[in-house]
């Protein structure tokens, strides 16, 4: 009866969810950032590029696709130069335009 107990005990402490503490699983409890990935447009400052990022809209009226274009400054570390793919990832901000982070060049540019 007593070893019964037991293995009800142990089945619902393995069944019930365990609370999560941010030391256990690695992470520091920061939200989900946005990624996006574009070309860079302009690399003439030190340590930031701007990185166009192209995407489809459905058109309300005509229901076509239509291109928008999004820039956004960010700050780069890799040194990604003008035409290469990037990926970038919002940061806190970084200066009064800065708040996105590169953090991989997917694709190099073409010479």
């Amino acid at each position: 009866m007593a070893e019964n107990e037991e293995n009800i005990e142990t089945a619902a402490n393995e069944s019930a969810p365990k609370a999560r503490s941010s030391q256990a699983t690695g992470k520091t409890g920061r939200a989900h950032r946005s990624q996006k990935v574009g070309t860079v447009a302009s690399d003439k400052m030190q340590k930031t590029v701007v990185v166009r990022v192209d995407r489809l809209v459905r058109h309300t009226k005509y229901r076509r696709y239509v291109r928008r274009t999004s820039k956004f400054m960010a700050h780069d570390e890799l040194g990604a130069t003008v035409g290469d793919r990037v990926r970038i990832v919002e940061t806190r901000p970084l200066s009064a335009r800065k708040r996105w982070r590169v953090v991989e060049i997917v694709q190099k540019a073409a010479k």
